[in-house]
């Protein structure tokens, strides 16, 4: 079925990229990246729901609609990954297909950040590439979507 909607959610801080600590983040912005997202869409016959909040509720709030409205979700909750009982449980309740998305490497970063609510509901993790852990999101959402056997 083509055209689904892939809602990807990106949590506090995210809208500072390119901005804020390059050398973790990168130099590219959020809007890039939503952009990059967009091209790969379109390549896939996917449609994009591409939102950012730095408050945990309203993330909450997307989670719960996307059960309707929404094929899949891809999160990069940021710091509330370490700390939001609240999207785990939003996220798990959604029964879509989840995957968990880090600009950097957490497993490299401090020790806090080795701890993810959103891991144990998630299908796939991708951290440490950057923004093109959205765009293999998306490759693997869609392989998800219509079977592994299928070719993009």
């Amino acid at each position: 079925m083509a055209g689904e909607t892939i809602l990807v959610l990106n949590g506090p801080n995210l809208n500072l990229l390119g901005v804020r600590e390059p050398e973790i983040y990168g130099n590219e912005t959020l809007a890039e990246i939503e952009e990059a997202c967009l091209e790969r869409c379109a390549e896939l016959e996917l449609r994009l729901d591409f939102r950012q909040s730095n408050h945990e509720g309203e993330l909450v709030t997307w989670i719960q609609d996307a059960r309707g409205n929404a094929a899949a979700i891809i999160i990069n909750a940021a710091a509330f990954s370490h700390t939001s009982v609240a999207i785990h449980d939003a996220l798990k309740f959604a029964e879509l297909p989840v995957i968990e998305v880090h600009l950097s490497n957490i497993f490299k970063r401090e020790p806090f950040r080795h701890a993810s609510y959103i891991s144990t509901v998630a299908d796939g993790i991708i951290c440490g590439l950057g923004s093109q852990g959205y765009l293999l999101a998306l490759d693997a959402l869609w392989r998800l979507l219509h079977g592994n056997d299928e070719e993009t």
